[in-house]
């Protein structure tokens, strides 16, 4: 594909060869996120978590078993494999940046879900750029202020 020609977001997302897929990046960051202090999950508890059921679950964590992410033995408990407190690591830290980059632009209505709708579309390079963009502002407070005041009188008129 040419960089300069236009594509619908359907191609685009084709180009994206991600091992998982939208819902199982969201299983296996939640999975990183209960089971961070135990070192595991149980189905239930990752279901009510996601707020889906338990079969949901199930379905899942077979699929991510089979990639080597998780051990997971029926009516068990599900443990991350060292490739898969990787991904959920990194998930977790993607979605924090976002949903920090969020709150910088004093985005409060409804910021988990736009996060998630971001967190799974968005390439690597955008994301070093809020990373960026973030530290700019925490090292530099003054411009934040500035740029506060800039959206409060814009947003005035």
């Amino acid at each position: 594909m040419m960089e300069d020609e236009f594509f619908t977001f359907r191609e685009y997302m084709k180009k994206n060869k991600s091992l998982l897929s939208p819902s199982a990046e969201d299983y296996m960051e939640m999975i990183y996120r209960l089971s961070n202090k135990t070192g595991f999950i149980r189905v239930n508890d990752l279901a009510a978590a996601l707020n889906v059921q338990p079969s949901s679950v199930t379905k899942m964590i077979q699929k991510l078993a089979n990639l080597n992410l998780i051990k997971y033995e029926k009516y068990g408990v599900i443990i991350l494999r060292s490739k898969g407190v990787k991904i959920g690591k990194y998930l977790l830290k993607r979605h924090d940046l976002i949903e920090e980059f969020l709150k910088l632009l004093n985005i409060s209505d409804d910021i988990l879900e736009e996060t998630e709708k971001i967190e799974h579309t968005i390439s690597t390079n955008v994301l070093y750029g809020m990373i960026d963009l973030i530290n700019f502002f925490n090292k530099y407070p003054e411009l934040m202020e500035k740029f506060n005041r800039y959206r409060d009188v814009k947003n005035k008129s």
